[in-house]
């Protein structure tokens, strides 16, 4: 072995910026794509469904890429967010559940501090499981977002008692300051009670988001064309207040 060999580097791999969240899905790989760092306006934070990848639902937003568009996806530990339907108790989704939301709380901290956007030009977007997520982390967290697309997917419960505590703090200026929030999903959904879309409408409503709501007639769990231009024009709104 020659003395370049020896004292040769093996380079290693940066740190998750999910390493802070607990398991099993913080540290998980990060793909980023997109508009580079100190190029970024808006940083849209992509949740991937069940049995999806980060990759997978980059490409499935890609019609939604605009100019200036940071794309930050995490990949869930086995490519699910919570073991059971999002129909089940809380509790059996547990700790998955409280680990995805680390992780978007995690990403979220990364676009302020890496990519130096305010919260008001991070959008909060997913598919299915991940739209679930991150309707999960924004309920808990309501503040003023660039913008949340759930795209057939919705909160797993509204507690009454704290959705009429969270609905006296957004009407008192601690809610979503009319972050505008789309709901897509089709009425053929086997997966999505309408029962939960309306809950989780109505608490985005109460705690002062500006909710459209778009049920697409025949289509199942799915993302229609539709609902694509519509996270993409969130995606220009909210680059548009960079």
């Amino acid at each position: 072995m020659s003395d370049d060999d020896s004292t040769a580097a093996t380079p290693t791999a940066p740190p998750s910026p999910t390493a802070s969240a607990p398991p099993p899905h913080g540290g998980e790989p990060v793909v980023t794509a997109g508009a580079p760092r100190g190029a970024t306006e808006v940083v849209v934070l992509a949740l991937h469904g069940r049995g999806a990848t980060a990759q997978g639902v980059v490409n499935l937003l890609d019609p939604a890429y605009r100019h200036g568009a940071t794309f930050l996806a995490p990949d869930a530990h086995r490519s699910r967010w919570y073991p059971h339907a999002t129909t089940a108790d809380r509790e059996r989704n547990e700790p998955d559940l409280s680990s995805a939301i680390a992780v978007v709380d995690a990403l979220v901290a990364h676009a302020v501090d890496h990519f130096g956007v305010a919260r008001e030009h991070v959008v909060l977007a997913g598919f299915s499981q991940g739209a679930t997520v991150a309707a999960e982390y924004a309920l808990a967290n309501p503040r003023r977002y660039g913008g949340v697309a759930l795209l057939s997917g919705a909160a797993i419960d509204i507690d009454p008692a704290a959705d009429d505590a969270e609905a006296t703090a957004g009407s008192t200026g601690g809610g979503f300051a009319e972050t505008p929030v789309l709901l897509a999903v089709g009425d053929d959904d086997p997966h999505l009670p309408r029962a939960r879309v309306d809950a989780t409408a109505a608490a985005f409503r109460d705690r002062d988001a500006d909710v459209d709501v778009r049920i697409a007639e025949g289509v199942g769990h799915e993302v229609t064309d539709d609902a694509l231009a519509r996270v993409g024009a969130l995606v220009d709104a909210a680059g548009d207040r960079a």
